[in-house]
């Protein structure tokens, strides 16, 4: 059964990703243009452009346990999950920036007063490299360094699970289980790489 799946999936193409992660987006701001998305339209587009993101980083650091432990081999899409992880954590921090505070001073003191803010964006600053590497020739050119330096994933989750900790207010469930999944994942990483 796995192997057929594995067999179905190599025949697969990576790039569909990308031109399907757009549509949630569109619809989103489509829902906020005509009102579906209650009173503050910009705080829900910014908000649930956050989980996306933080949902796709949880994805990306799944691919890697599914075929160790279930033998599912997602390996080709991963490169694809994490840009499009990028392009929606860019599209939160781009509604934050010019659709919520729209003043830059206020931007910059936010980000230095801030903890939760200050967390998310060292996460997005981390993100950089790593999207600007995603491509053949700098894995080509970096060789065995390329490797190390998307290790950076992991600090990168971990800070995006904390900024979403810190910024719902009062103690919810759901970013907790979300930090805890990203955890039990990288142990899960470290553990392998320690055997």
């Amino acid at each position: 059964m796995i192997n057929a799946l594995n067999s179905a999936l190599r025949r697969l193409p990576a790039w569909p990703l990308y031109i399907f992660a757009v549509f949630p987006v569109i619809w989103l701001f489509y829902q906020g243009s005509i009102g579906a998305l209650g009173v503050d339209p910009v705080k829900a587009i910014e908000h649930q452009m956050g989980r996306w993101g933080l949902q796709l980083l949880i994805v990306g650091l799944l691919i890697s346990p599914l075929r160790q432990y279930a033998g599912l081999n997602l390996l080709k899409f991963r490169r694809a999950i994490g840009v499009i992880t990028f392009f929606y954590i860019s599209v939160h921090l781009v509604v934050w920036l010019v659709l919520d505070v729209q003043i830059v001073n206020q931007v910059i003191a936010d980000i230095a007063k801030r903890p939760y803010i200050t967390i998310g964006m060292g996460a997005f600053v981390l993100m950089v490299p790593l999207v600007l590497t995603s491509n053949n020739t700098s894995v080509r050119r970096l060789g065995r360094n390329w490797a190390r330096l998307h290790k950076l994933v992991y600090p990168i989750a971990v800070l995006g699970g904390i900024h979403y900790v810190m910024l719902v207010k009062g103690w919810q469930i759901q970013p907790m289980i979300y930090l805890v999944i990203i955890i039990c994942l990288i142990l899960l990483r470290g553990r392998k790489l320690k055997v």
